[in-house]
């Protein structure tokens, strides 16, 4: 009688694991489209992505590159101080976007281009997505609010 109890046990606890795994490859699959990295423009000329990957990409629009096309076509460069990337978005910009201002984009690269689907400015003037932060300070071009 011990030991079908153990084997039952054991059972249930292999059986456990099974869903667990299961549960853990399902939500993994799910969410595939939803994972996006976040890659800074030096991090882009060190590490290009591959092709047709989906990131985002964060830093300061460089002053003087806004350029609008026909339509809603907009082409701009993103800059972290280290390097450059030109960005080229279709579609209506957030009202807070402009130059020297901190964004990020979702997209991917095409050729030397990263075409945006997605752009997402800072909120107000103090605040700056921590992930561009971060690139920022690593390239020592931050600069705090209001300096």
């Amino acid at each position: 009688m011990k030991g079908l109890k153990k084997k039952r046990r054991i059972q249930l606890i292999v059986a456990a694991m099974l869903a667990l795994a299961l549960a853990t490859g399902l939500v993994g699959y799910a969410m595939r489209d939803g994972i996006n990295f976040f890659r800074s423009p030096s991090q882009l000329a060190t590490e290009p992505p591959r092709p047709g990957e989906v990131f985002r990409l964060g830093g300061l629009v460089e002053a003087g590159s806004l350029v609008r096309g026909q339509g809603e076509t907009v082409s701009f460069r993103v800059t972290d101080g280290g390097a450059t990337v030109p960005v080229r978005y279709t579609g209506v910009l957030p009202d807070l976007f402009g130059e020297n201002q901190g964004m990020i984009g979702t997209g991917s690269m095409e050729g030397e281009v990263f075409v945006a689907r997605e752009i997402l400015a800072k909120h107000d003037e103090s605040y700056m997505p921590r992930e561009v932060t971060d690139a920022l300070k690593e390239q020592g071009v931050y600069r705090e609010a209001g300096s």
